[in-house]
C-alpha cells in the first residue's frame, strides 16, 4: 500500500544573521533576533504533518547549474566570520537524502532546467542555522539546493514550479534568505523607511494571484529601493523559487520584524 502523505507548504523565512540565535548579539541589543527565533521555533507546530524530508534553497551556494547535495551524512559549514568561537563548534546531525537529491534532479532536468549533483556538499549557515532552531532533534532528512548563479527570477520561479510535485510527497520546501540584505544599511537613519516601502511591495506581489505574482516578481528590481535593499540578490532569491513552488493561489506573509532597523519578512504558500 502507498504511504498518504500530507502536502507540505513552500516557506520563504529569514535566516537571521551568521549564528545570531545561538550568540549574545554584540551589533545590537541582545534580543535583535528574537521575534525571528520565536518564529522559527513554531516553524515545526505550523506545518500540516511532520515533513518526510526538507528542500532548502539557501541563499548561501551559487552553482552554474542547480546543484542538489546528495551526501548521506552532509557536515556543517560554518561559512561565516567574526563570531564568537564557541558559533564554530555548533552542531546539527540532520542526515541527508541522496534519493530525495536525485528526484530534485529528475524533476529539474524533465523541465528543461540545467542540473546537477553534489557528492560531498555540507550544510551552509543558510541551510543549518534556521533549521538547527525550527527542527533542533535532526531526524527529518534535508537536502540543500543551490541557486544557478545567473540568479534569472524567471528561472528560479520555473525551478520552483519543477519541484511542486515534492509537496505532495511530503516534502517541506523552504527558501532561505533575507527579504532585507544590505549589510551596510543597517542601523542606518534611512534604512528604515526604504526598507518598509520594498517590505510593501513585495508583501503586495507575493499576495496577488499568481501569474500577477510572477510578473511582479520577475520584474522585483523595478519595486521601490529594490537596488538599495538588495545591492546583490542571493537572498531574495530563494522566496521566488518557493513561490514557484507555490501554485496558483496567493502567497501570504506570515511573519514580519525590524531587526536592525530594517523590514525583513517571512511567507507560505499552501496551495
Amino acid at each position: 500500500m502507498t504511504e498518504k502523505l500530507e502536502r507540505q507548504p513552500a516557506i520563504f523565512l529569514p535566516h537571521g544573521g551568521g549564528p545570531c540565535f545561538f550568540m549574545d548579539w554584540t551589533w545590537g541589543p541582545a534580543d535583535t533576533w528574537n521575534a525571528t527565533q520565536r518564529f522559527l521555533e513554531g516553524t515545526s507546530a505550523s506545518l500540516p504533518a511532520p515533513p518526510k524530508a526538507i528542500l532548502v534553497v539557501s541563499g548561501h551556494w551559487e552553482e552554474p547549474a542547480f546543484t542538489a547535495s546528495a551526501s548521506a551524512r552532509p557536515q556543517l559549514i560554518f561559512d561565516y566570520s567574526g563570531f564568537p568561537e564557541h558559533t564554530y563548534q555548533l552542531t546539527w546531525p540532520a542526515p541527508g537524502d541522496p534519493e530525495l537529491a536525485s528526484r530534485v534532479v529528475e524533476l529539474l532536468g524533465n523541465a528543461g532546467l540545467p542540473s546537477a549533483l553534489s557528492a560531498d556538499r555540507g550544510f551552509d549557515h543558510g541551510v543549518f542555522v534556521p533549521l538547527k532552531v525550527a527542527f533542533p532533534e535532526a531526524r527529518i532528512p534535508v537536502v540543500s539546493l543551490s541557486l544557478a548563479s545567473s540568479l534569472d527570477p524567471a528561472l528560479h520561479l520555473a525551478a520552483g514550479r519543477a519541484l511542486a510535485p515534492l509537496r505532495d510527497e511530503g516534502v517541506l520546501i523552504v527558501g532561505s534568505g533575507m527579504s532585507f540584505h544590505n549589510l551596510r544599511g543597517y542601523f542606518k537613519p534611512d534604512t528604515q523607511a526604504r526598507a518598509r516601502a520594498f517590505d510593501a511591495w513585495l508583501i503586495r506581489a507575493v499576495e496577488s494571484p499568481a501569474k500577477e505574482r510572477d510578473t511582479l516578481l520577475t520584474d522585483w528590481r523595478s519595486a521601490p529601493f529594490a537596488a538599495y535593499c538588495h545591492p546583490r540578490e542571493e537572498h531574495l532569491i530563494p522566496l521566488l523559487v518557493a513561490a514557484g513552488a507555490g501554485g496558483q493561489a496567493p502567497g501570504e506573509r506570515i511573519f514580519t520584524d525590524e531587526p536592525m532597523g530594517a523590514a525583513i519578512s517571512a511567507y507560505r504558500f499552501n496551495r
